[in-house]
């Protein structure tokens, strides 16, 4: 490349959210003589390192001087060369994996090495946001079918790294558990880890941000501890502890899925061939080798019937079969939210609540956890089928998951200041009198967004009164938590025009569910 095209890196402190972007000013000579537009692909190549981008051209030379080059964030972290260090731009060669994509758009099924080629450039950053969303959303309309969730799924392990325990465990079972999520408040996993922990097996847990939620279960870890924790350190960590609750993207087990992840959630997309690849994806590269998944059903979960359930449960275990890993399902009761809070220091509190005993702990979040538990600790070997609850509520009534808790929570970085729900509140009344007959996730859950939950982690809402429950006019059924005035508004307005509650006069009864 002629040395006219040669350019200064100037750091950009934007955040592209895992996409390359680079920044030239329209009066740059690189910008006329290559005949770059805005959203051109580019490559970058500095001190034997290439990366590709997405060109924005701007005209505010304080934000890129005519002859600079700026990098977004991921950007000047991916080419990892100090500012000020010369790089040379050209022209992108379109990822080599353009025309598989191009195939699933128009509805074809892919193979194994074309799904691959896409994963491979994904992990590599070779796509742009645009590219990412046509992938999601062709997947999404062109559903995958079963050998295409196996091959993805393979294909997202294959560009991370993995973890491996056998030194550790011997034959002894690495165990993990994980809900596909849509109902807000289901924070069982926080529970289960230190009991399945303090009876002695392996639980490395690396957990999501929320995508379409208030709280992901790494967003309300990180209200008491660190859940940004190098591979290293993470393996560490379970060695001393026997488990810990992580966020899976730092440690870079599967790469891909936190690219695909990152245009899923604006989108608010979760099909089942991703929702399959992205959980089991993350739990084999993990070092998992049994796996209970906790599918909730309910009308305003994301599998709304029975039938749904039973196709995806058996999607799940075509691929955890062919991966090797031990899977159990249950299919639980999604009706409503788990537990009383929704958003990340409200659902922390539930959690601790349940670990300390407290009076005050949400009953359905302690039993859910206690058979998810139960459930978990009979993949040990020496525990004889049924037992498994039993020793789980022992666990959890003697003290010894909340020390547990603490131990994991110390190893990973125990928060040095508390945090406290929101101090802007709204209450939401009932209309009339009754019983409670349904509860909308979806509207629970929108709510809590548009309260600030889980950017602001004290946002979201405090449940009063659950399915079953009698209410009387004008009696509080939750309460909104806030931060800020704006974003108290947004979520008042919503929850004023359609509560999520239904009242009628007889509360539906349960059944069905394991």
């Amino acid at each position: 490349m002629p040395p006219s095209q040669t350019l200064t890196i100037r750091r950009v402190g934007i955040d592209t959210w895992r996409e390359n972007v680079a920044y030239l000013h329209r009066d740059c000579p690189v910008v006329r003589a290559a005949g770059f537009q805005a959203l051109s692909k580019v490559s970058i190549r500095a001190n034997g390192t290439t990366i590709a981008a997405v060109l924005n051209v701007v005209d505010d030379a304080r934000i890129v001087a005519p002859c600079d080059l700026g990098l977004s964030e991921d950007a000047f972290r991916r080419l990892d060369i100090p500012e000020g260090h010369e790089a040379q731009i050209d022209h992108a060669e379109p990822p080599p994996s353009i025309a598989a994509l191009h195939r699933k758009i128009g509805g074809d099924r892919l193979g194994r090495d074309e799904l691959f080629a896409i994963v491979g450039d994904i992990a590599a950053a070779r796509y742009s946001k645009i590219e990412l969303a046509a992938f999601v959303v062709a997947t999404q309309q062109n559903e995958l079918d079963r050998d295409e969730v196996l091959h993805l799924t393979e294909a997202m392990i294959s560009v991370g790294q993995r973890l491996h325990w056998r030194e550790d465990v011997g034959s002894g079972p690495v165990v993990d558990k994980h809900c596909i999520g849509g109902i807000p408040g289901n924070r069982t996993s926080m529970l289960v880890v230190p009991i399945v922990a303090a009876h002695g097996l392996w639980c490395p847990k690396t957990s999501s941000r929320a995508i379409t939620s208030p709280a992901g279960t790494a967003d309300t870890m990180e209200v008491l501890a660190e859940v940004e924790i190098p591979v290293e350190r993470l393996v560490q960590i379970v060695r001393r502890t026997r488990g810990c609750v992580a966020w899976g993207g730092t440690a870079g087990l599967s790469p891909a899925d936190d690219i695909l992840i990152s245009v899923e959630r604006p989108l608010g997309l979760d099909s089942p061939g991703q929702m399959v690849a992205s959980i089991l994806s993350k739990k084999l590269a993990a070092g998992s080798t049994h796996l209970l998944l906790d599918i909730p059903v309910g009308p305003s979960a994301k599998v709304r019937s029975m039938p749904d359930a039973q196709r995806l449960k058996r999607l799940f275990e075509h691929v955890a079969g062919h991966l090797g890993l031990t899977l159990d399902v249950m299919l639980t009761d999604g009706r409503q939210p788990i537990g009383c809070g929704i958003g990340p220091v409200l659902e922390a509190r539930d959690v601790m609540r349940v670990l300390q005993n407290d009076p005050l702990a949400p009953p359905d979040l302690r039993d859910k956890a206690l058979r998810l538990a139960g459930r978990m600790i009979e993949f040990d070997p020496d525990v004889r089928g049924g037992d498994g609850w039993r020793i789980a509520r022992d666990i959890l009534e003697s003290g010894r998951a909340l020390e547990r808790m603490n131990a994991i929570i110390d190893a990973q970085g125990r928060r040095a200041e508390p945090l406290f729900p929101g101090p802007l509140t709204h209450e939401v009344l009932a209309s009339s009198d009754g019983v409670v007959t349904s509860i909308d996730n979806l509207r629970l859950a929108r709510i809590a967004r548009l309260a600030g939950a889980p950017q602001m982690p004290g946002a979201g809402a405090d449940l009063l009164k659950k399915m079953g429950d009698p209410v009387r006019r004008g009696e509080p059924l939750y309460r909104v938590h806030a931060g800020i005035e704006a974003e108290l508004n947004f979520a008042r307005r919503l929850a004023d025009a359609d509560s999520g509650y239904r009242i009628g006069a007889v509360a539906d009864s349960a059944g069905g569910f394991v």
